[in-house]
């Protein structure tokens, strides 16, 4: 390759939503420029074994971090990989992939930033940390509709990892450039597991777009806020959007951060691109998050930043 891939990381807890905003973000860069590496394959232990030995897949010693972080540095360096693939029906491993690094690596699961040196490989980091409420009721649909667990199943195995997820998951959130948190409307009726708003914290570890001038000079609407807050004790940005954003709203929201990436247009318009967004229930029914939206708009921009400046 004449230049390197970008890579991206996101990390999160078990159904934090990780793989839905992957594919996402892929759909807007283009599929066939992404590849997309999932950590959970790096297991040590097939599912029985894990339940023999009374570990989980969360905790360090039943992944192999080295070989995670030995790949992201090939990859990183444009050399093909011999990824081993975990299987989530089955619980063993079959057949490893071979796997060769196109323009965008989009590198996903749980324990991504945990080895030190794996950090410097990663051109954006993204973390994952919806309310623990909603992340167990997206667990409990996801694992009981594709996974064949009963939800009494599920609940225990929430319970066993809380440790591993408070000690090496959770954690992790430090390292992390964008906090991501869709959460349930304050003032809700009625749930919808769909129809979320999202909390974005922005730290200045990546130049983030200029959206405090354009906040100023082009108010958006109370359904979009940018402020200051502080995470794990430092000062962030904080930008809100609300799950009843209007289409005009997150337009004028995505011009704010289009406009700082000349060409990013072809990306990133959510009148265009009718996949940005897009998000399925376990019903089947399918809707457009303009909180969502903006999610993968941002992160999309940070790549394609990075991808000017390698």
């Amino acid at each position: 390759m004449s230049e390197r891939p970008i890579i991206l990381g996101i990390v999160g807890d078990s159904a934090a939503g990780k793989t839905t905003l992957t594919r996402g973000i892929a759909k807007i860069l283009g599929e066939e420029d992404v590849t997309v590496i999932c950590t959970d394959d790096y297991h040590r232990y097939d599912r029985q074994q894990r339940a023999d030995m009374g570990i989980s897949a969360l905790h360090p010693d039943c992944n192999y971090l080295d070989i995670i972080t030995q790949h992201l540095n090939m990859l990183r360096t444009g050399q093909a990989i011999l990824k081993p693939i975990y299987n989530h029906t089955t619980g063993a491993f079959d057949a490893p992939e071979y796997i060769e690094p196109r323009k965008f690596v989009i590198v996903e699961g749980l324990l991504g930033y945990l080895p030190e040196k794996a950090r410097d490989f990663y051109d954006v980091k993204a973390y994952l940390a919806p309310p623990e409420e909603l992340r167990a009721s997206w667990k409990i649909k996801r694992d009981t509709a594709k996974r064949g667990y009963t939800e009494e199943q599920v609940r225990e195995q929430i319970s066993k990892r809380e440790y591993d997820s408070e000690h090496f998951i959770r954690p992790q959130r430090q390292w992390a450039d964008m906090v991501v948190s869709f959460c349930p409307p304050e003032q809700a009726e009625e749930k919808n597991d769909l129809l979320l708003d999202v909390k974005l914290v922005l730290r200045p570890t990546i130049p983030h777009p200029p959206l405090l001038d354009a906040f100023e000079n082009s108010p958006v609407g109370e359904a979009v806020r940018l402020g200051l807050t502080r995470d794990m004790g430092k000062p962030v940005d904080l930008l809100e959007i609300d799950g009843h954003a209007t289409e005009e709203q997150v337009q004028k929201l995505e011009r704010m951060m289009c406009g700082d990436v000349p060409h990013l247009g072809q990306f990133c318009s959510i009148e265009g691109n009718q996949d940005i967004g897009t998000v399925t229930g376990t019903t089947g029914e399918t809707l457009r998050s303009y909180p969502l939206a903006i999610t993968q708009l941002l992160i999309t921009y940070h790549m394609l930043k990075a991808a000017r400046v390698r």
